[in-house]
């Protein structure tokens, strides 16, 4: 982990809310494309909230696979050597629905170093399998195929399913879906949902003692927030 890295504290809050409200967090605040539209959880019932580290992939092309270092060393290690608890692999597979980089034997090395999971905006072989292996995994399809794109680089900026990930970004993942956080906006965006998310329960008993539509209510704003406050104290 870096020093520059996000703490395990704030990802263990991160766990404790929802992909929705962190979504609304960032689009709200900032006004950034978070969501991995075509990215769905193949683990349902697993929520990840974890530090990126990458994979970038380019199309398949003979003098491009001569250069491409295999092996040990070869790319999809090097990004999963980089991984540990509390990280998950982001690989860009060019949004192509059945590229697949990865199956059972590979994700070893995902398991021994302890990671959270992996999301990929393309396909994972060997689900079944990798599925025992206990971590989160989030992608387009499963599909028995080889790969149609690459790897060719770890640990740098990466598009996955048309976002921006870059190295040391929260991933957040459950089964709605797959939201991205940029890092240096990590404590903002939590603080948000932390009091949104606390204010939503708090509109929905009002709702249910008054026996009135949500719309009253919800959403709530920074009045109902206020409220909440003064009720507390």
């Amino acid at each position: 982990m870096s020093d520059k890295d996000v703490s395990q504290d704030i990802l263990n809050r991160y766990k404790k809310v929802g992909s929705a409200t962190v979504w609304t967090a960032v689009y709200t605040l900032r006004g950034i494309k978070c969501h991995m539209e075509t990215v769905k959880p193949l683990t349902r019932g697993m929520k990840i909230a974890s530090r990126a580290r990458t994979l970038r992939s380019l199309p398949i092309r003979p003098d491009l696979r001569e250069e491409v270092i295999t092996g040990e060393n070869a790319p999809e290690y090097i990004a999963m050597g980089s991984c540990g608890p509390g990280d998950v692999l982001v690989i860009d597979a060019m949004n192509i629905p059945f590229a697949t980089h990865l199956g059972d034997v590979k994700l070893l090395h995902l398991l021994m170093q302890k990671a959270d999971g992996v999301v990929t905006d393309g396909a994972i072989r060997d689900l079944e399998v990798v599925r025992t292996y206990g971590f989160a995994v989030f992608g387009q399809n499963q599909t028995p195929t080889a790969t149609d794109c690459l790897s060719v680089q770890a640990n740098v900026d990466i598009q996955c399913s048309g976002v921006l990930v870059r190295p040391g970004d929260i991933i957040v993942g459950d089964d709605e879906g797959v939201v991205v956080v940029p890092k240096h906006l990590a404590l903002e965006v939590l603080e948000w949902v932390e009091e949104h998310e606390e204010a939503e329960e708090y509109v929905k008993k009002k709702i249910l003692a008054e026996n009135c539509p949500p719309g009253k209510y919800y959403p709530p704003t920074d009045e109902t927030i206020k409220e909440m406050r003064q009720a507390q104290n």
